[in-house]
């Protein structure tokens, strides 16, 4: 009769976990990101309501109403579930969609909420938690308003053609061929809310020619939506400033400046290309090492539904912020709700306007829809699977950006375990298994900068969060000042200090919604020995508090933090009594930018914290927005109201904010680019008591050798012995191209 029970729980259990695999299947489509199908549904349906008066994107007026962003319309949490965890009928799908009505007496910008997809038949307006408008100006540039601005330089700069000539040895911004300038624009645009002034760094255009300044900026004043009325508010040249191009060029033509004079080189020695100079030891006629899949792969994908090893999750890539995974799961129990990047920022010092104006908070430019073509063999191994995204941006139809997602499996070089038990001269056992993990890979290339970002998972029930920087740093003309803000890193070439933060939500639903949240750290003991009388030990000893509020549980930077934080759920335990959970580990030198409350500061107000927990509200879904950049003086969304009110966070539905992040002086090796080597940084999920062993045992990767008789080793294995050869016989393909559907 006890087999039999044990039988039908067994039966019981292996039914459950087989229909929580379904439900996830069933359910991973509500988190796809829009087809190009919808897309032009959605377009199609707003552009026929007359009032909208939508137009074109690339119609050259300023002044227009036009389609500015759309992606999904992600569904609130508990009618998600209901499809997760019941296999009840998904939630329709929606469209968030971002129109910039400039056409009219009181130009706004208004978020709508449009569906059902994929035939869309009504829409309303999407409210900010507080009702907080959104400021005109605090709208992303578009492309028609760049395309304005390079006019308006070019007939600004005009005057000083000769300077900028002499200046740069034969380069100019109008009328050239192979030498000419080109602009940066430096964000947030102005020094209060309602300005829309942005100071523009001329460069030289060449390849890498972020770091090629010439020591020339110009602050625009761009608020007019009419661009014949935009003007010139200030001029910067060799460290000194003049209130328009002509005081600047009367003083140059007087003698008045010290003139600068670039140093001369060609497309040979040209310092920012990435064409190979100088001795190198490696030989080049054979490849280096290559990832293999000896019999295939031992991963699932099913559109935008992956499994491995245990896991299962349902990914996205979202056009404002980037990567995001939903309904992550172990073995069928799930573990998060979301994890899911947010915002990254760049903050610079300098001493010239554009290095101490430079403040990037990127979402506003697009963050997730700059995810270009990966390349097979160096972005991604040749074995990943590669997927097409499409992005609606600033664009009059889907953009399809080619393989620009990858997925792929692949070892660490370094065991998982591993023990080789020494005894008697001689041993008694080796036993190892190998670290592969699943890796989920996307890139943002925010102009100067490349972010790779990484969701690793491990064969242990470990989630690994990584961010690895690389690309140009954002330099500016060097002056002798500079020094203090930065390394010089060319003849003219100042590589300035910044600090980049990234954060990310991490909804952790730790077997079940019901979570609570504690930190742990270490206190000394001192007691009398009970062997030894006479003598004291002293000790460490587990000291857990338990945080009972969002204020409890949002730790700043600059304060001492935890060695543990831990997210469990009360009501549930392990086979040895101990509260099911999971910790965030850290991977991160990050701290904050600039002083609490400091005018920029209040739009990044989740860098305040390298954590903070609160209770999850579908109306609290980002930390940030795509207005915070040109306006984070009164931002649409402060993340520090989610935490303002102080609720209980015991035994609640919860939410961490992760900020990870590294400061960053440029040195010379950074020229050309920023490589990534100690430029990663990030956060791992691991359980703690949230199984009863290491899930790990269950790899059939693992192999045990043991003596045997005349010396002769016995070795046990689950997996063939012998893994045989393959590798790819294609050649390097790269198309980089990407186009409207």
């Amino acid at each position: 009769m006890r087999l039999l029970c044990l039988l039908c729980l067994f039966c019981l259990a292996a039914c459950e976990a087989s229909r929580a695999r379904d439900w996830a299947h069933h359910g991973a489509p509500m988190f796809a990101d829009l087809t190009p199908r919808e897309m032009k549904a959605v377009r199609a349906y707003l552009c026929g309501i007359a009032e909208f008066g939508l137009t074109d994107a690339d119609n050259m007026a300023v002044k227009k109403n036009i389609i500015l962003m759309m992606e999904l319309q992600v569904p609130k949490k508990h009618e998600a579930l209901r499809a997760l965890d019941r296999g009840q009928a998904k939630p329709p799908r929606q469209a968030r969609v971002v129109i910039q009505f400039a056409n009219q007496t009181k130009p706004n910008i208004t978020e709508f909420i449009v569906g059902p997809l994929p035939s869309p038949k009504s829409h309303e307006v999407k409210k900010f938690k507080g009702d907080r408008p959104i400021p005109f100006e605090s709208r992303p540039v578009t492309g028609m308003e760049y395309h304005h601005l390079h006019h308006n330089i070019g007939k600004f700069t005009a005057k000083a053609h000769k300077l900028l000539f002499e200046s740069t040895g034969g380069f100019t911004f109008t009328n050239c061929s192979d030498r000419c300038l080109y602009f940066i624009d430096i964000a947030p645009r102005g020094l209060a809310s309602g300005e829309r002034r942005s100071w523009i760094m001329l460069v030289k255009f060449v390849e890498g020619y972020y770091i090629n300044p010439i020591g020339f900026e110009i602050l625009i004043n761009h608020k007019d939506l009419d661009p014949d009325k935009w003007t010139v508010e200030k001029v910067w040249y060799n460290s000194m400033y003049f209130d328009s191009v002509e005081d600047l060029v009367e003083k140059y033509e007087s003698g008045a400046v010290e003139k600068i004079r670039l140093p001369q080189h060609d497309d040979t020695d040209l310092y920012s290309t990435y064409i190979p100079r100088g001795q190198s030891n490696t030989p080049t006629d054979i490849h280096g090492p290559k990832l293999v899949e000896p019999q295939g792969r031992r991963y699932h994908i099913d559109g935008n539904f992956v499994e491995y090893a245990g896991w299962s999750f349902a990914y996205r890539v979202r056009s404002s912020a980037g990567l995001q995974v939903f309904d992550v799961r172990f073995n069928g129990e799930r573990i998060a709700y979301e994890i899911s990047l947010q915002e990254a920022i760049a903050f610079y010092a300098g001493d010239t306007p554009a290095g101490m104006q430079t403040k990037y908070i990127d979402t506003s430019w697009g963050m997730g829809a700059l995810s270009f073509e990966l390349a097979s063999g160096i972005d991604c191994p040749e074995i990943a699977t590669f997927v097409d995204l499409y992005h609606y941006f600033d664009t009059d139809k889907p953009v399809r950006f080619r393989n620009a997602l990858c997925i792929f499996e692949m070892t660490t070089a370094l065991p998982l375990r591993r023990h080789f038990n020494v005894f008697g001269g001689g041993y008694t056992f080796y036993g190892g298994l190998d670290n592969t993990v699943l890796v989920l890979r996307t890139t943002s290339t925010v102009y100067n900068y490349d972010y790779i970002w990484d969701f690793i998972f491990y064969q242990n029930g470990v989630m690994e969060v990584k961010v690895s920087a690389t690309g140009y740093i954002h330099a500016t003309f060097f002056t002798p000042n500079g020094l203090k803000y930065g390394r010089k890193v060319y003849s003219h070439v100042l590589g300035n200090l910044h600090t980049h933060l990234i954060n990310y939500k991490v909804d952790l639903d730790i077997a079940g919604r019901e979570n609570s949240f504690q930190s742990m750290n270490l206190k000394y003991v001192n007691f009398t020995n009970p062997w030894s009388p006479k003598n004291f030990i002293v000790q460490s000893k587990l000291n857990w508090t338990e945080h009972k509020t969002e204020r409890s549980a949002a730790f700043r930077y600059g304060k001492t933090f935890p060695h543990y934080v831990h997210f469990y759920n009360p009501n549930e335990k392990n086979k040895w009594g101990h509260q099911k959970g999971y910790r965030i580990q850290f991977n991160s030198h990050g701290d904050s930018v600039l002083p609490r409350g400091w005018k920029e500061e209040n739009g990044i107000s989740w860098s305040r914290y390298p954590l903070a927990v609160t209770r999850h509200k579908d109306s609290e879904a980002t930390s940030s927005s795509i207005y915070n950049q040109n306006d984070p003086w009164k931002p649409v969304v402060a993340f520090e109201d989610y935490i303002r009110n102080n609720e209980n966070i015991v035994n609640q539905d919860l939410v961490a904010w992760v900020t990870v992040g590294f400061l960053h002086v440029p040195h010379s090796e950074d020229i050309p680019n920023t490589a990534t080597p100690g430029n990663a940084v990030g956060f791992f999920l691991r359980p703690f008591n949230f199984f009863d062993k290491d899930p790990s045992v269950a790899s059939r990767s693992t192999v045990i050798v043991r003596p045997g008789p005349e010396g002769k080793p016995e070795v046990q294995r689950w997996t063939p012995a012998v893994v045989g050869h393959c590798v790819t016989d294609k050649q390097f393909f790269y198309n980089g191209t990407y186009a409207g559907v």
